[in-house]
């Protein structure tokens, strides 16, 4: 029985405790963990379960050290009156333009500070968007866009699946005709959650598109560790090559009849959010957790792919559905993870590579969309991972963004607000 899991189900947070049915042996606390179920006692559920995770573990796990910022930071207010804004990005083309993609389905240019009334892109006939993780959920520009002025888009149609799609500005590049929509791909999803939907280009050119598993609580479907479907992945498309869209030579998987070819890496849970280092094109993946922890996952810029970044066989750095006797050797764990105690909800973000604040160079902010806390991540000289906390916000932090010049952006969901990172005088 020692190898069994109770699994309880907490329908508020549509997340799954799970505990050791050799700690559970007393019917007082498995009535009062029942109880613990119910939304109202969410934070004595979080209590409970922190005193079964330090059992799961992984062994000579190492987690980034904490340490005190090498900064004082502030956020600089830029622009404000947004609906659920969850991505920004900009182009080559006008380096004072900014891009605000709102979950509705529209897209709009912020020129000058200032936010243009006509939108750059509406769809909002073809998105699904009422529930929390559906949506518009983000927009790239192709590297060549100022030649060709085409835009790649992930969104949630009105069936609830995954769209990856392409789109052609105007020429003056002010406005988006809908009809010239090109699909690339639409990926089907069980659940209304765990969409993923990052689509970003790469130093390589090639679009990378983040999945989630496809929802509800622990992967039920088991689509993580499945390389035979796309949820729980991250994907890697050439969209310069054959239509729909090409696969890259180097594909980990390219030559696998036993996997899907668009794979680059898996065993992810939510990749919200995920960016390259543009000064070393490292990759970091912030994956948003099940129960107690939220993590970052990193890939250097020289890897090939392949990686199992561990789901649902990990949660960061414990086990989560995996057989004590399971080796570990397979996965790659992440390089820092933080515990339900300071947040829920991790939001992946940016290096900061800016030449205003070279105090900050080479430091990756990241937030937590339920508390609003900002932190930086670096590697340091020694080749060791630290991180510290860099400021106190009660913002729904979405998402963040990079401008042509290199400068960080935080985008406010709640509050329909952008700000700048600045050092503070």
């Amino acid at each position: 029985m020692g190898s069994q899991w109770i699994v309880l189900i907490n329908d508020h947070k549509q997340k799954l405790m799970r505990y050791s049915y050799n700690a559970l042996k007393s019917p007082v606390v498995f009535a009062v963990l029942i109880l613990f179920s119910y939304p109202q006692f969410q934070g004595a559920t979080a209590y409970a379960e922190s005193l079964f995770a330090s059992k799961r573990r992984v062994p000579n796990a190492k987690n980034a050290g904490y340490v005190k910022p090498w900064a004082r930071v502030v956020l600089e207010s830029v622009a404000s009156g947004f609906k659920q804004p969850v991505c920004l990005i900009t182009t080559r083309d006008r380096t004072d333009r900014i891009f605000m993609v709102e979950k509705a389905g529209v897209i709009r240019i912020i020129d000058d500070n200032r936010v243009r009334r006509e939108p750059f892109l509406d769809i909002v006939s073809r998105v699904r968007s009422r529930e929390s993780e559906r949506g518009l959920l983000s927009a790239a520009f192709h590297p060549a866009y100022k030649d060709n002025g085409r835009f790649y888009v992930n969104y949630t149609n009105r069936g609830g699946d995954t769209v990856i799609a392409e789109y052609t500005a105007s020429k003056d590049r002010d406005r988006t005709d809908e009809s010239s929509e090109r699909i690339l791909l639409v990926i089907e999803q069980p659940a209304s959650n765990h969409n993923g939907g990052l689509v970003k280009f790469g130093p390589d050119g090639f679009l990378y598109i983040g999945m989630g598993d496809g929802g509800r609580g622990g992967d039920p479907w088991g689509n993580a560790q499945n390389k035979n479907v796309l949820l729980g992945k991250m994907l890697r498309i050439d969209v310069d090559g054959q239509r729909p869209y090409g696969i890259p030579g180097d594909n980990p998987f390219a030559k696998d009849s036993r996997a899907c070819p668009e794979i680059w890496a898996y065993g992810l849970r939510n990749p919200w959010r995920f960016s390259f280092d543009s000064a070393t094109n490292d990759l970091y993946i912030a994956d948003v957790g099940q129960n107690l922890w939220e993590w970052v996952h990193y890939q250097a810029g020289s890897s090939r792919g392949g990686q199992n970044y561990g789901w649902n066989r990990l949660e960061g750095f414990h086990k989560f559905d995996m057989p004590e006797e399971m080796d570990l050797s397979g996965y790659t764990l992440p390089v820092l993870e933080y515990g339900h105690d300071v947040g829920c909800s991790i939001t992946g973000g940016e290096v900061y590579r800016g030449k205003d604040h070279p105090e900050l160079s080479g430091t990756y902010f990241f937030s937590d969309f339920c508390t609003g806390t900002i932190w930086g991540l670096r590697m340091t000289r020694k080749h060791i991972w630290e991180w510290a906390k860099f400021l106190d916000t009660t913002y729904g932090v979405s998402s963040f963004g990079v401008d042509s010049r290199g400068e960080l952006y935080v985008i406010d969901y709640y509050g329909g607000s952008i700000y700048r990172i600045a050092l503070a005088e």
